[in-house]
């Protein structure tokens, strides 16, 4: 038997590009995403953009990734003299940013827009940004005092390099104090130039220390001494700032004008520096082979370090994607795994894959004005979504129900003996008059019984009772009428209207074919509306619930199927303080006016006429709009549901799909 020869297969990582096994990705996530934001009233290029920001639970975002690649750069910089001074000042600068523009969107005024446009132009550079934003008139005194520590900040670094405990000394001086720094510097520059002038300064040093000893912990004995100290500082910090890059420099260099808000104290230094380099020119004043601080770097390892922090810059800014014509496509994707790793290129792949597989495969349109939109097919995907969220909810919801039904079918006109379990509406007439006859037919005298009925009442029996008959009806005509007046966004029911109303859509569109739903928006005014621009809708500061015109147009939509079963479900949180007058413009009062009650109750007494089934679903505690609504119900035969805003798309498929069972029975 011939002899097998084993070969030990060896396994290593795969480089031949993008990962072959690694998982699509998930456009479902995003689109949902996507579509929450949208339908909260953020465009939809500006809702693409948070989610590639944000990321998912298993995809890191541009932001995660920024954040690591600054926690990197943070690393690499944490033993050197200006540890994380760079990313103080672009913390401070982001956070006054931020609180100015919180500030600016709650003012109106024009020159609040325009400050709009000077923030949102500012230059990736944070030297430049803070140069730029020196005459800024900041309306947010949070915003002045964050900008303002930037200035006090760049004033205590600069001291700490050369005089030992200064940052820590300085933190929330005032402007006396910095005032007795600008002293102090003055004079040490006259005593340095006595010194190299070569005067005896034994006097000019001891009245030096008398009035500025407070500054010097060495406690320096003698100008000599004074200068070592100096000059020992101030060498080093002159070799961190040689083993920057010179991009890095011109940012310290521009960044150092705005120390305590002046170039004065930079001038201070450069003159000090001056002195001191021609005090003591032995020291290693022009090499860059270590950095400030506890740990000593030779000229390779520095300047290696640099070069990673350029990198990380650089991508830092790419992730940002904040400058003008920014693609994900200039992310660095072999720098990314160089500083991050493999993973963090794979996510930073994958997003840029997501966002060309939405605009590819069709889930954005553009408008004519060049705006993205949700086309039809992210819609479709949107509201499969959405149902299914929905759809979890249906066993277990609990809708307070205050009016339990309307009429299930259409009446024929004829009547049926009733039997058990029908829950069609009695026939009264009917019913009574068998129970007259039956009570005749059964007395012993018949001449008594009109007598004993007269005292005691017809009794009626189980036999006497006969229901109306009613023909189910295999189509619908449904409208569904959402109030979109501000209280809706300012309760925290806007974005759950339009999930209703997407789910709503996206069931009748797939599976109820038949069915023909119309959306009806309503605020101080309504109008027909499609599920996109619904979706896409965003609130208005707008007063009013005009449930009448609502109503004019709903009843517009059940004549064009006369022999469809009228289905209406209105869907509001506010009693009708709106209607349109004989002019058709919209008149509002509140509260409700008497007028607009009456016309409003007109309508829904001509909506019941087509036998419509008529459900409201109140949202909140209004005891007006549950007043209302309870009455409304008793008078057309409706029902009244008050769900919680998170139970509403429930509620109202829930109520439709019950509607559909009474069709089909």
């Amino acid at each position: 038997m011939a002899r097998r020869t084993f070969h030990r297969a060896q396994y290593q990582r795969y480089t031949g590009g993008p990962d072959p096994l690694a998982p699509p990705v998930d456009l479902r996530e995003a689109l949902r995403e996507i579509g929450d934001d949208v339908m909260a009233g953020t465009s939809p290029q500006r809702a693409l953009r948070e989610f590639l920001r944000r990321g998912s639970q298993d995809m890191r975002g541009l932001d995660r990734l920024r954040e690591q690649v600054n926690r990197r750069r943070q690393e690499l910089l944490k033993k050197r003299n200006l540890d994380g001074t760079f990313n103080e000042i672009r913390e401070l600068l982001d956070h006054a940013i931020l609180e100015e523009r919180k500030q600016l969107a709650r003012d109106l005024d024009d020159d609040a827009r325009f400050a709009e446009m000077q923030i949102g132009s500012l230059p990736p550079s944070t030297a430049q940004a803070v140069e730029e934003l020196a005459d800024y008139d900041w309306r947010s005194p949070q915003a002045r005092e964050d900008y303002d520590k930037i200035k006090d900040l760049l004033g205590r670094e600069l001291l700490d390099q050369r005089f030992a405990g200064m940052k820590q000394a300085l933190e929330g001086a005032n402007e006396q104090d910095r005032q007795r720094v600008s002293e102090m510097l003055s004079d040490l520059n006259e005593l340095l130039e006595s010194h190299n002038r070569g005067e005896d300064t034994t006097e000019q040093f001891n009245d030096f220390m008398d009035k500025h000893g407070d500054f010097f912990p060495e406690n320096p004995r003698n100008t000599e001494e004074l200068i070592d100290s100096l000059a020992q500082r101030a060498a080093a910090a002159q070799q961190f700032y040689n083993s920057l890059t010179p991009e890095q420099r011109a940012e310290l260099d521009q960044l150092a004008q705005q120390a305590f808000g002046s170039p004065e104290l930079m001038s201070q230094l450069a003159q000090m520096d001056s002195a001191l380099r021609q005090a003591r020119p032995g020291l290693d004043w022009d090499n860059a082979q270590s950095f400030q601080g506890d740990q000593p770097m030779g000229l390779g390892e520095g300047a290696a370090a640099l070069r990673d922090i350029s990198e990380l810059e650089a991508l830092s800014e790419q992730l940002s994607q904040q400058y003008a014509g920014a693609q994900l496509d200039d992310i660095d994707i072999d720098a990314l795994a160089r500083q991050l790793g493999d993973e963090a290129a794979v996510d930073a792949r994958r997003l840029a894959e997501l966002e060309k597989a939405l605009s590819e495969q069709g889930f954005f349109d553009r408008t004519s004005d060049g705006q993205l939109r949700l086309s039809p097919k992210a819609m479709r995907q949107l509201g499969q979504t959405i149902f299914r969220d929905i759809a979890e909810q249906l066993s277990g919801r609990g809708d307070r129900q205050t009016r339990r039904s309307g009429a299930l079918g259409e009446p024929t006109g004829a009547s049926r003996e009733w039997e058990f379990g029908d829950t069609d509406p009695w026939d009264v007439t009917r019913t009574v008059s068998n129970a007259v006859l039956r009570t005749i037919s059964e007395s012993d005298e018949p001449s008594m019984v009109s007598r004993e009925m007269a005292s005691d009442g017809v009794r009626i029996d189980v036999r006497d009772v006969e229901v109306a008959e009613t023909e189910a009806r295999t189509q619908a005509a449904v409208v569904l009428l959402v109030d979109t007046s501000f209280s809706m966004e300012m309760e925290g029911r806007w974005t759950p209207m339009k999930r209703t109303a997407i789910a709503l859509n996206h069931l009748i569109s797939t599976r109820f074919r038949s069915d023909e739903l119309h959306l009806i928006a309503f605020g101080r005014y309504a109008r027909s509306i499609d599920i996109a621009e619904l979706t896409g809708l965003q609130p208005r500061m707008e007063q009013g619930t005009n449930l009448h015109h609502a109503l004019l147009l709903a009843q517009r939509h059940l004549r064009r199927f006369p022999n469809a079963q009228p289905v209406v479900l209105v869907v509001t949180d506010g009693e009708p303080t709106a209607h349109l007058d004989p002019s058709g413009e919209p008149f509002f009062f509140y509260p409700p006016h008497p007028q607009t009650i009456a016309l409003t109750v007109r309508e829904l007494d001509h909506v019941s006429r087509f036998g419509a089934q008529v459900t409201f679903f109140r949202l909140g505690e209004d005891p007006g709009l549950a007043h209302f609504m309870d009455q409304i119900a008793r008078r057309i035969g409706g029902r009244v549901v008050a769900p919680d805003v998170d139970g509403l798309g429930a509620a109202v498929v829930g109520d439709y799909l019950r509607s559909r069972r009474g069709r089909r029975g």
